[in-house]
């Protein structure tokens, strides 16, 4: 017979260790379970910090639209996104052209990529502007799918130009991603554009014939659009000049402005106290509307610990390289003493209207520096009277292009001398400078009738070049005549400065975009 013992406090022991354990076991297991839902959440932060929001840009190829887009991706780059910046084939080798092979250095988290734009060129000129909307529409779509599914990142989100949202949204849905469009150009140009459809309802447009371009009938007030009492029929975007309902262009604008209604978030390069009657009833029937003007100022506010200092070098702004001499040219000339005249990228204009322009010029005794582009005279090269030369020498500077915001910035520029395009609007407005206004086509139209009757910082020359006519108004302008302009063009700056400063209109705006952009990527 086997012989063994039991120490009675031994058992107690084992008996207390078990009802311990026992008691404790739910205890233990909320404690597992946070320490794993800690875990987790830490590791989803670090992998959110690790791959932040990753954000498709996709231009128009024309330069005030890429300059806009550019900028914007800067900013939303400095407050922590990843950037893939798209340009066809032909715009990136014409930036790289105009700007030297390091202009598009951008980081590890900023790069740029190409599509082809399936046009075929005879040149290296031929920018492919008559057929580029046919290609927006027809040819995009298949070479962009294939580089945003190859991106070593898969992107989380689209911010498309607008007027390319025939196949970005499209794109969007195929990638199961989020999709902004940016309308790069005024409210009230996109007001405009977006009523184009009402128009046609209404039977105003396109015109009966072409008789209705000269007898008055575009002097038509329209006073049915929201903050834009007033308007008239010649004030809205050049393409509804137009008799033959079925052109191109005519259908292009209806069909990417109507897209409008296709996504819930819109951005809108103004500020709000700029155009509030137009932002504010906007804002309400859509009140995913971001306004995130004057750009630039916007990238002026990046605290130095929020820059990417890898992108320092980067200035890809431009299609045409850039003459930087006219800045010391003006160093040597007083304050607001020079007229700037620029008429944009697209502009084209007889040799006759260049003669006139010339002598007008001259014959206004104030200093000038005038940017002429090689295209920007029909079929042929600019060519300046032999006369007009020797005046330039002692009053004026001639480049082919410059660095306008340098320029419009600099304290010897008095005036400006513009097409309208908006993205010369808004920077002359961001500098204080006052204009003159020849709108030539778009929505510089549009542009124009606001410069001059709602922000009263413009005079209008009129469609016919005098040089009579460009003598007097450059002199009213840079004259005594022109003070009420140059204070309200200063109003105009100082009210921009507000909107991006903090708390200002277009900072909330953008730190509210990143913020939506980071909880739909998250989704």
């Amino acid at each position: 017979m086997s012989h063994f013992s039991i120490r009675t406090n031994d058992i107690v022991i084992v008996v207390a260790t078990e009802v311990k354990r026992r008691l404790l076991r739910p205890y233990i297991h909320q404690l597992i379970t946070s320490i794993y839902v800690k875990t987790h959440v830490l590791t989803k932060m670090a992998t959110t910090k690790k791959k932040p929001p990753h954000v498709i840009c996709f231009p128009l190829p024309a330069q005030s639209h890429i300059k806009a887009m550019l900028k914007l991706a800067e900013v939303l780059h400095h407050k922590g996104l990843e950037i893939t910046f798209v340009n066809t084939e032909y715009i990136h080798k014409r930036l790289v052209k105009s700007s030297g092979l390091q202009c598009l250095d951008g980081s590890s988290r900023f790069r740029f990529e190409t599509i082809p734009d399936g046009i075929p060129r005879k040149s290296e000129d031929d920018d492919g502007g008559d057929v580029i909307l046919d290609h927006v529409q027809t040819t995009f779509l298949a070479p962009f799918l294939d580089l945003a599914t190859k991106l070593p990142n898969p992107p989380t989100c689209i911010i498309s130009d607008g007027f390319v949202s025939l196949f970005t949204i499209e794109a969007a849905e195929k990638l199961g991603i989020p999709i902004m469009l940016y309308w790069t150009f005024s409210a009230c140009g996109f007001m405009c554009l977006y009523h184009i459809q009402t128009l046609v309802e209404k039977g105003l447009v396109p015109l009966k014939d072409e008789s209705y371009l000269s007898n008055g009938y575009l002097n038509t007030i329209i006073d049915w659009i929201p903050g834009m009492e007033e308007i008239r029929l010649k004030d809205f975007n050049s393409v509804i000049q137009t008799t033959n309902p079925d052109e191109k262009i005519f259908k292009f604008c209806i069909n990417s402005t109507q897209k409008f209604h296709n996504v819930s978030h819109n951005i809108l390069h103004t500020f709000d106290a700029l155009e509030a009657s137009i932002v504010n009833p906007l804002s309400s029937m859509y009140p995913k509307i971001y306004t995130v003007g004057p750009m630039q100022l916007l990238l002026n506010q990046t605290p130095e610990e929020e820059k990417q200092t890898e992108m320092s070098n980067f200035k890809a702004y431009s299609l045409w390289k850039e003459e930087p001499e006219c800045l010391q040219w003006l160093d040597s000339k007083e304050p607001n003493s020079v007229i700037y005249v620029n008429f944009g990228s697209t502009t084209v204009m007889s040799s006759q209207d260049v003669i006139e322009f010339s002598w007008g010029l001259t014959n206004s005794d104030h200093y000038f520096v005038w940017i002429i582009r090689p295209d920007m005279v029909v079929g042929e090269s600019a060519v300046l009277p032999l006369e007009f030369e020797e005046h330039v020498k002692k009053r004026g500077f001639i480049a082919s292009w410059c660095p306008q915001e340098m320029v419009l910035n600099h304290p010897a520029v008095g005036g400006f001398l513009t097409h309208c395009g908006w993205g010369s609007t808004i920077e002359s407005l961001t500098a204080g400078v006052p204009m003159i206004c020849w709108p030539f086509m778009w929505d510089q139209l549009t542009n124009c009738r606001y410069i001059c009757k709602e922000w009263e910082v413009g005079l209008e020359m009129g469609k016919e070049v005098k040089r009579d006519v460009v003598k007097n108004v450059v002199q009213e302008l840079m004259g005594d005549g022109g003070e009420p302009k140059r204070i309200k063009a200063k109003e105009w700056q100082e009210k921009a400065r507000v909107a991006t400063r903090p708390n200002g209109s277009s900072f909330t705006n953008i730190n509210k975009l990143v913020e939506e952009i980071t909880m739909l990527s998250r989704n």
